[in-house]
């Protein structure tokens, strides 16, 4: 479980809806180890806000009116590098929460959940995780587990007996939410060697991302889902 941190996590929140942003920013201010660093209601200020503040996390409202959620995220993820992108959304599309997450957002937290699992989701990311909704995961599964029964999941029990027992650890490590230095540190090997683990996976896997690993992990018992 993410620990709370001895710095305050600096953040950016991106919303349009003027209220909402202020509730938001209420309820963040009060919790000390939260900061709210810049506060954006367009694509043009988020931009140059998280290029000046360089958040450690940005609230991204996935509905904004001038411009896309999801064609902000790679936009933001530039101009702060470090920053970890978490969407809040009133949407329930599992389709556009995959593509979030492959456009490199580290999470999605519905708008109608409680403030508490906000709060979650961000010590979460913080820390180099993936915030994973366990609700949205379920649909995600279930629309990738019917698009693998039209394309014959048979073929699958070949390709994860060709995996090395190394590999499979690593998939593990990766459906924990862990980054390449993490897997690094648990298994006792350097970075680059996670990395052709990776490589070696995909290929034999057919895959071409780490999102897409994830989803596979669970649907094919290598990795267990979060429970949020």
């Amino acid at each position: 479980m993410p620990k709370t941190p001895t710095k305050p996590i600096r953040l950016l929140l991106v919303e349009d809806h003027l209220s909402f942003r202020e509730g938001l920013r209420l309820v963040i201010e009060d919790r000390p180890h939260l900061e709210v660093v810049g506060e954006a209601a367009t694509r043009a200020d988020a931009i140059t806000i998280a290029a000046r503040q360089q958040p450690d996390i940005i609230l991204l409202d996935l509905e904004m009116a001038d411009k896309s959620g999801l064609q902000l995220i790679p936009e933001l993820r530039s101009a702060a590098k470090e920053a970890a992108v978490l969407l809040l959304s009133d949407m329930d599309n599992p389709e556009t929460y995959e593509t979030a997450l492959r456009l490199g957002a580290m999470g999605l937290v519905p708008k109608n959940k409680p403030t508490e699992v906000l709060f979650k989701a961000i010590e979460t990311v913080c820390s180099g995780e993936v915030w994973l909704d366990r609700s949205m995961m379920a649909k995600v599964l279930s629309r990738v587990r019917l698009e693998g029964e039209g394309k014959g999941m048979n073929s699958d029990r070949a390709k994860v007996a060709a995996l090395t027992v190394r590999e499979r650890e690593v998939i593990t490590l990766l459906g924990e939410g862990l980054k390449n230095k993490q897997i690094a540190e648990r298994l006792h090997i350097s970075e680059a060697t996670v990395r052709h683990h990776f490589t070696s996976i995909f290929y034999k896997l057919g895959l071409s991302d780490r999102f897409g690993l994830i989803i596979y992990a669970y649907e094919h018992g290598l990795a267990i889902p979060p429970s949020n």
